[in-house]
C-alpha cells in the first residue's frame, strides 16, 4: 500500500524530529505532502532538517522547540500546530532514549528518568493532542519497540518503558476507536540511529561506535516506510525489521529459547538492545 495519498495536506506532528526515525519521517512525509509540525530539544538540529525539507521541496515546517518531559512544552507543540494549519491529524509519539546497565548498577534516580521520556513524555504528548485528534478522527502513533516483548540482560529500565507503551496502546486502541481515533503501536528492532549514542542521562556522544554488526542494523528508510504504511492503513501495530518479528514470534511460541539466551548473556555480562531509534 502507498502512503503519499494518504498523508497528503495531513497536519503531523513528530515529537523527537532532530535525528533517527523522526527525522526520517519528517524527510518521508515532507516528500508525502503532508503539513508538518517537528519538535524536539535541539533547535539548531531542527533548523537545518527545516531547510532541508525546503530545499527538497516540502513546505516549510512549524519548529517548535520543546522537551517533552516539561509540562506544556508538548502542549506549545500542538498549538503551534494548529495555529498554522487549523487542525492536527496525526501524532508521532516518537520522543526516548535508552538506560542501560545491571540492576545492581541503576539507581531508582535512573528508572525515574527512563519513564519520565519513554513514558510520561507520551502520555504528555497525547493528551496534549487529544482533543485536536479526536476532532479529526485522525492517528496516534506509539515508538515502542522490540524490547516491549523481550526483557533482556542489562536492559531492565529500557525494556520496561517499553512494555508500558505497548500496554498503554493496547488499552487505549479500544477506546480511542469509539470515536474513530486509530493507534498504531511500532515495534521496532534494531534500526539506524542515535540512540545508542547516548548514554544513561540523555547525552549524545558523536563518536561513540555503534555497538551492533552493520548487517543487523536496518536501514533507517526502509524502516519509516514500513511504518508509514502502516499508520496509512491503520494498523493496530508493525513489528518492524525482520529480526524483530523472528524475536516476537520466538517469545510467543517458543520463549524458553530467549530465556535460556539471557541466562547466557547475563553469565557473560552481555546483553542486547533490541531497540527503536528515536530522539
Amino acid at each position: 500500500m502507498t502512503y503519499n495519498g494518504f498523508f497528503r495536506g495531513k497536519s503531523v506532528l513528530i515529537t523527537g524530529a532532530s535525528s533517527g526515525i523522526g527525522r526520517t519521517l519528517a524527510l518521508q512525509l515532507g516528500a508525502a505532502g503532508a503539513q508538518l509540525t517537528l519538535s524536539a530539544r535541539r533547535a539548531d538540529l531542527l533548523a537545518a532538517l527545516a531547510a532541508e525539507l525546503v530545499h527538497a521541496g516540502a513546505a516549510s515546517p512549524v519548529i517548535s522547540v520543546g522537551d517533552v518531559t516539561r509540562d506544556g512544552d508538548p502542549d506549545r507543540a500542538v498549538a503551534d500546530a494548529v495555529s498554522r494549519f487549523s487542525k492536527l491529524d496525526v501524532v508521532f509519539a516518537n520522543a526516548g532514549f535508552g538506560v542501560v546497565g545491571n540492576f545492581e548498577r541503576l539507581e531508582l534516580s535512573d528508572y525515574r528518568r527512563q519513564f519520565e521520556t519513554n513514558v510520561f513524555g507520551v502520555l504528555r504528548t497525547l493528551k496534549a493532542c487529544d482533543a485536536q485528534i479526536r476532532r479529526q478522527r485522525g492517528n496516534v502513533v506509539l515508538i515502542g519497540s522490540v524490547a516491549g516483548y523481550c526483557a533482556t540482560p542489562g536492559n531492565s529500565a529500557y525494556c520496561m518503558s517499553k512494555f508500558a507503551i505497548r500496554a498503554l496502546a493496547r488499552s487505549i486502541t479500544p477506546e480511542l476507536a469509539r470515536v474513530g481515533v486509530a493507534v498504531t503501536l511500532i515495534s521496532p528492532g534494531f534500526v539506524a540511529s542515535n540512540i545508542r549514542k547516548v548514554d544513561n542521562l540523555d547525552r549524545f556522544h558523536a563518536g561513540a561506535p555503534d555497538p551492533l554488526p552493520a548487517w543487523l542494523v536496518v536501514d533507517t528508510e526502509r524502516a519509516c516506510r514500513q511504518i508509514l504504511r502502516a499508520v496509512a492503513a491503520r494498523r493496530a501495530e508493525a513489528i518492524i525489521t525482520g529480526h524483530g518479528k523472528v524475536l516476537v514470534a520466538v517469545e510467543r511460541f517458543a520463549p524458553w529459547i530467549l530465556r535460556r539466551a539471557g541466562r547466557r548473556m547475563a553469565a557473560r555480562g552481555r546483553g542486547y538492545r533490541p531497540e527503536a531509534g528515536a530522539h
